[in-house]
């Protein structure tokens, strides 16, 4: 009789509640963004300040990501940037700014875009440093008007990295040899199965050279730092800031939470009476012409190390980064 209870119960619980299940529903892709309002405003139609993210890993792709939607950082920026153009009642940006940077391409296409943004409509930008506004993030920043960072955000992270891996001791203790079939001397340059070469070295720092020249060049541009003393060298030797230490040295306006910089973006855009909007996209992917760019694959003949990030959960693409990675 026992035996017989205990056989009915374990069928009870293999069918019954003591399964685990998931409901999966489908949900219609879409591209648009819906507008929400996160703070209100005074009036029957006040204006609106936008917020658009900067957050995460500057990269045109998108990352992989288990059972919920992804985002292309690139094309949700321009896409949010778009909408806020578009909108006569939208009179100035918040950036919200939680990033340790990303590629050069994808960081300096952002910078650019903001900038074209302003050129276009005149509307007051604010960044606002969350956690983290470094390297890459910091580049976009300095295309606002104004920033504004916590004094405990992490500033800076003026530079460039280009990182690869030296294997050739380790695989020759394995025994194993690795070759490459090549159509000229430096296809497989930053190869991690072999050395570099003086030359190979000397034109990947020169690319090095070349981004970090045009990164001190949009610090300079945009920010009131000094160009010729130490302190130049110093604030753009790649090391970070609290936001007050930024403050004091001129990477930042003044020290604040995102609600000051609210208040500031209505001050430039002399709009006391606006109230505060955010675009979501709850499902779906798409929205611009970045869109488009999926995750690269390693190709056979990829040898430069695949930088792997649990944030971004996905394989990057090999490259140039303007990135705090501690």
């Amino acid at each position: 009789m026992r035996l017989r209870l205990a056989i009915c119960g374990l069928a009870a619980l293999l069918v019954g509640c003591g399964t685990p299940s998931f409901l999966v529903t489908p949900v219609a892709n879409t591209n648009q963004l819906t507008e929400t309002e996160v703070m209100g405003g005074r009036g029957l139609f006040p204006p609106k300040v936008a917020i658009v993210e900067v957050e995460g890993m500057l990269v045109n792709a998108k990352s992989s990501a288990l059972l919920q939607p992804t985002e292309n950082p690139v094309s949700l920026f321009t896409q949010e940037l778009n909408a806020a153009a578009a909108d006569d009642s939208v009179k100035a940006i918040v950036l919200r700014v939680n990033s340790p940077g990303g590629t050069v391409s994808s960081s300096d296409a952002m910078y650019q875009i903001l900038k074209r943004f302003k050129e276009k409509t005149h509307k007051p930008v604010v960044a606002s440093a969350q956690e983290v506004a470094a390297s890459g993030a910091y580049y976009v920043s300095c295309g606002a008007d104004k920033i504004i960072a916590q004094p405990t955000s992490i500033v800076g992270s003026i530079g460039v990295i280009f990182e690869t891996y030296n294997l050739e001791g380790t695989m020759s203790k394995l025994g194993v040899r690795p070759g490459a079939f090549k159509s000229a001397a430096h296809k497989d340059i930053g190869s991690p199965f072999r050395s570099a070469t003086e030359e190979e070295q000397q034109i990947m720092q020169g690319m090095v050279d070349e981004y970090y020249a045009r990164f001190k060049q949009v610090v300079t541009s945009n920010r009131p730092v000094p160009v010729t003393d130490e302190t130049f060298k110093m604030i753009t030797d790649g090391r970070v800031f609290s936001g007050q230490r930024a403050a004091e040295l001129g990477l930042v306006d003044q020290t604040g939470l995102l609600e000051d910089a609210v208040t500031l973006a209505k001050q430039l855009a002399n709009v006391p009476n606006a109230k505060v909007i955010a675009y979501k996209r709850p499902y779906g992917y798409g929205g611009s012409i970045y869109a488009l760019n999926e995750t690269p694959t390693p190709q056979a003949d990829s040898h430069v190390m695949q930088l792997q990030l649990p944030e971004a959960a996905t394989m990057l693409p090999s490259g140039f980064y303007y990135l705090w990675k501690p």
